[in-house]
């Protein structure tokens, strides 16, 4: 079907963008401020849903830049993922109101201002219809989140924007260089689905080359080990950011960006002719198991789960390098289904934070009887991401469980189900001592498979596990150092938590549940099942 020119993808990005003024503007009146951002994010999901539902390829032209045409276009992935993005941004907008004025924090018009900028920055990533699109708002995005990680103003924070700006940047020069050598072997940079047809008969070592190009530069915010530092040391932002960073926006661009290479722009069949998706697949895998090994380790809550990001992220990597049809499709699947699972996390590690002050998991002994309707969100979203049945996770992962079984390389069977292991070890003795632990109990909070090393309070200490410098604050510190008694929890009578906070984490558990019991109700499904079937013919 042709393409329809349109102005509905720029609509997707224009709205957003627009919020900015309007909230810098109204920055002395808190309600009119937010109401701005409620109605962008409204807006924003309405024109993604209008794009969904139109039988229409659209496409907006944006003009040309030294000879290369730029443009949006809604295609299946691209819609996938700007329908992800949209729909999330309205859960995590309520949400930070209530984290926002429950915590009193400084700075709420600039965030707010922030996260719309970045929310158009990954609308422009989503339906951009070629590789120079894709890097400009790729581009873009880095410097409407940096505000976000840096929120706090600290002297942690500064040096978590700073190596922030220094992994993506650099990895955005990367990708710039891949994008100079497919236009000097394609002419084009526009993706097409199975590949662009030239680069499979151009020089082997220019293609080889501009496929690494690639796959590092958007491999650095999807957080690929080694290029994976900078996102735990981000955790020292407010919580609704990281879950912004871990379920939508930064990591999820990158992992969308590996996705376009392999899918759009060399190709699966050329991939493997060149024999570059094989190492793709196998520092995936490697990513999934240390990145997982190392999740045990961890005391801070939002650090754990910034670990457990790094692996899940591979899992959709990986799906894409393995090359075959059922695996691309639970890698999209998986795009999905660990958003919902992980925002859901990281939205209960912000309320417990709230009501209660406590960020390490050995003080959050008894919490779920304080909390119990949060922590089973986050025991039902835990077990998704380990792979039980009934929630999202469990259908992504089979799917790529089947593809890999299917590929060349069926022995990724195996790392697969070692990776769901280690999610089980570290989320299981959380859960546990969350419902069941008492007093004397929250010690073992930490009894992971590996224990945590221990830093005096007031200091940094030397690089931790993989690379990462271990430092006193709560963001950056590899384990609690903190010696006190246990805090007793005890259920209190009334409403559990703000409806602000407690209704984002019921709605993005509830979809987890729902794309985990009837995958075909919503529309990420068609979208993912279209995009495999353009791209595999």
């Amino acid at each position: 079907m042709s393409d329809v020119s349109s102005l509905l993808p720029l609509l997707a990005v224009v709205v957003p963008a627009l919020a900015v003024p309007f909230v810098l503007a109204t920055g002395d009146r808190p309600r009119l401020r937010e109401a701005w951002t409620a109605l962008a994010g409204l807006g924003t999901f309405a024109v993604v849903v209008l794009l969904v539902r139109s039988p229409a390829t659209h496409r907006t032209d944006l003009g040309s830049f030294a000879g290369v045409e730029l443009a949006l276009r809604g295609d299946p992935a691209g819609l996938l993922f700007a329908l992800l993005a949209s729909t999330l941004w309205l859960a995590t907008s309520l949400y930070s109101v209530g984290y926002m004025r429950g915590l009193d924090e400084h700075g709420q018009t600039r965030y707010f201002a922030a996260f719309a900028a970045s929310i158009a920055a990954t609308m422009g990533v989503a339906l951009a219809a070629d590789l120079l699109t894709l890097f400009v708002f790729y581009e873009l995005l880095t410097l409407a989140t940096y505000p976000l990680v840096a929120h706090a103003g600290t002297a942690a924070a500064r040096a978590a924007g700073r190596r922030y700006l220094a992994y993506t940047l650099g990895g955005g020069v990367l990708a710039f260089g891949g994008i100079l050598l497919v236009q000097a072997m394609a002419s084009t940079l526009a993706f097409v689905p199975g590949g662009i047809v030239a680069i499979a008969t151009s020089d082997p070592t220019l293609a080889r080359a501009a496929f690494g190009l690639l796959v590092v530069g958007f491999g650095v915010k999807a957080a690929v080990v080694p290029l994976h530092a900078w996102l735990p040391a981000a955790m020292v932002a407010p919580t609704p950011v990281s879950g912004l960073l871990h379920a939508v926006a930064v990591v999820k661009s990158g992992a969308f960006g590996v996705a376009r290479a392999v899918l759009y722009v060399v190709g699966p069949e050329t991939a493997g002719e060149l024999g570059v998706a094989l190492p793709l697949a196998v520092l995936a895998a490697a990513t999934m198991l240390l990145a997982g090994l190392v999740g045990l380790r961890q005391d801070n809550l939002k650090r754990g789960l910034a670990f457990s990001t790094i692996s899940q992220l591979s899992y959709i990597v990986l799906g894409v390098a393995l090359l075959t049809p059922v695996a691309a499709f639970g890698a999209l699947l998986h795009v999905v289904a660990h958003a919902f699972m992980k925002i859901t996390l990281f939205f209960v590690a912000g309320l417990v934070y709230v009501e209660t002050g406590e960020k390490y998991v050995s003080d959050l002994a008894g919490v779920g009887r304080r909390l119990p309707l949060a922590m089973t969100a986050f025991a039902v979203a835990a077990a998704g991401l380990v792979g039980f049945p009934l929630v999202a996770g469990f259908v992504s992962k089979f799917h790529l469980l089947l593809g890999a079984a299917a590929s060349e390389q069926p022995v990724f069977v195996a790392v697969f189900l070692v990776a769901g292991v280690l999610k089980l070890l570290y989320f299981w003795p959380i859960i546990y001592v969350a419902f069941f632990g008492g007093r004397g109990d929250a010690a073992s909070a930490s009894s992971h498979a590996f224990a945590p090393s221990h830093h005096a309070d007031g200091g940094s200490g030397g690089d931790g596990a993989l690379g990462i410098p271990v430092a006193a604050d709560g963001g950056l510190a590899g384990a609690s150092a903190h010696e006190r008694v246990p805090t007793v929890f005890e259920r209190r009578p009334g409403r559990e938590t703000a409806v602000a906070l407690l209704l984002p984490v019921l709605f993005t558990v509830g979809m987890a549940l729902l794309l985990g019991v009837v995958p075909t109700a919503l529309p990420f499904w068609e979208l993912a099942e279209r995009a495999v079937a353009e791209v595999y013919a």
